[in-house]
This record gives structure tokens, sequence and C-alpha cells, in this order.
């Protein structure tokens, strides 16, 4: 099931994924800041009552940008990362949005193909983006949600 994050009961268990899914966790006091600016929407996957997963974006415009997305790593590969995209889409697709993109490492693998199944293209490159460890990042889009079917 997925939800929209209450900060309150919520905060723990996100603070903890950022720090399993990503080497640059936001801290608890970037979520609040984050959630708080009224421009971000955070998205909790619940399985058996559990969160399994989160992401984070921004809409601005008419477009959205992917911030954060983030599975607990012994549940990667069972699907819940589309189920993650399917509410950011369709969530999107609701207030408007008709365009996403996302930057992404260039080395996550995982993370492109499912993007790739979503129609998003890669358009280019940010030089040493990362760090920890250092790595280019890939910006993609997807320019017309409105083409994406699951």
């Amino acid at each position: 099931m997925l939800r929209e994050m209450i900060p309150e009961t919520d905060m723990d268990c996100v603070a903890e994924m950022e720090t399993q899914c990503f080497s640059d966790p936001w801290t608890p006091e970037m979520i609040l800041d984050s959630h708080r600016t009224g421009l971000d929407t955070w998205l909790i996957l619940e399985e058996e009552d559990e969160a399994s997963g989160y992401c984070v974006f921004r809409t601005i415009a008419g477009e959205a940008e992917l911030l954060r997305i983030g599975v607990r790593p012994p549940l990667r590969g069972l699907g819940y990362g589309k189920k993650l995209m399917d509410g950011v889409v369709e969530n999107s697709r609701k207030n408007g949005v008709t365009a996403i993109t996302l930057e992404v490492r260039e080395g996550n693998t995982p993370a492109r193909s499912l993007y790739k199944s979503y129609g998003f293209k890669e358009e280019c490159l940010r030089s040493d983006y990362y760090r920890d460890p250092k790595e280019d990042a890939v910006i993609m889009w997807n320019r017309e949600i409105s083409n994406i079917y699951h």
C-alpha cells in the first residue's frame, strides 16, 4: 500500500531507510524541511504493515523531479521500486504534471533500467556529481508522462 508520509510517525523509518539506501543520506532535519516546503510529496510503501520503501518528488510548474527513491536492501528486486514509481506517476498525473526528471548514479544499472521501463531517456551527464564514491550523474527525462502505461 502506498500512502503519504506522516512525519510524526514515519520519520525514524524514513531516516533509517535513507542510511540503508544512500551513501549521502538526508538527515531528519533535511527530510522535515523538504516535507514542510509544500512542494515535495513523500510516499511510503508499506507491505505487511512494515515500511519497505519510500520516495519524494517535487512538483513545480507542471513538472516533477524525483528527488529520492529507496527500497530496503533485502527487499530489492521484488517490484517495490515499480510500485513507488507507479505512485509518482499517478500522483503527478492527478496534479497536472506532464514531465518528470531525475538523476541517478551512472553505475546504478537496476535503477536506470527501471526508469527506462517508464519511458525515461538519458539526456546528459553531470561529471563527478556524486561523492563517496565519486561518480557521474545521469540526467533522465520523461517529457510526456501520459504515455506511461504499466
